[in-house]
């Protein structure tokens, strides 16, 4: 079974969380929290396969939560899927930067949801293309010119199509080469990039204005 903490301080939305995950055959709520520091707490305690945050709860927001969970130089990071209105966008870059293992807005419905659970525990990312485009391509900072990264032509390619959120199978059918080639390359880019996910990928691709 695939273990899931949701935390966010709106009991509805938590009850509507619990009911999507708990829906699944393959997935069970093992703990709900309605502030970050509570979230942080259970997430220590249970040690969740996905932990689900909302970025403005009580106490300790959840992007102050994600960096405890699964930020830089956490030793057992927790995989976080962060899923918000997005009302403020610096926070959501910032969240990418802390970790998070997917976006999703609130609103994106239970498909979505159920789909950055299974991506983030096989350790993908669900990151919705509008999100991307809005949030990635809109804050990203200018970057060096000519900075690839040391990949490969195939490297990048491959980088590109992940970073419009495609997935292995996808990936292999546009390039014609087969999803272990695909994961290959992906194992490659998270190395030469010190990326931890396909998240941080696309961020350094939307930074670098690959995708035109």
């Amino acid at each position: 079974m695939i273990r899931v903490l949701i935390a966010d301080d709106q009991a509805m939305v938590r009850t509507g969380f619990g009911m999507i995950i708990g829906a699944q055959p393959d997935m069970e709520v093992v703990g709900e929290a309605n502030d970050g520091v509570e979230a942080v707490a259970l997430a220590r305690k249970l040690k969740p396969d996905v932990a689900l945050l909302d970025i403005r709860m009580p106490k300790m927001d959840g992007l102050e939560a994600l960096r405890l969970l699964s930020g830089p130089g956490v030793t057992e990071p927790v995989k976080v899927v962060v899923v918000t209105t997005f009302d403020l966008d610096e926070y959501v870059h910032q969240a990418l930067r802390n970790g998070a293992a997917g976006f999703l807005l609130k609103d994106s419905g239970p498909a979505l949801l159920v789909e950055a659970v299974r991506a983030a525990v096989s350790g993908d990312a669900l990151i919705s293309p509008s999100i991307t485009v809005r949030l990635l391509e809109h804050l990203s900072p200018p970057a060096p010119t000519n900075d690839d990264g040391g990949l490969s032509p195939r490297e990048l390619d491959v980088v590109r199509l992940a970073a419009k959120g495609l997935t292995n199978a996808e990936i292999a059918a546009q390039l014609f080469i087969s999803i272990g080639t695909v994961k290959t390359h992906v194992g490659s880019v998270m190395t030469k990039l010190n990326a931890r996910n396909r998240v941080e990928i696309a961020a350094w691709a939307w930074e670098r204005k690959l995708l035109g």
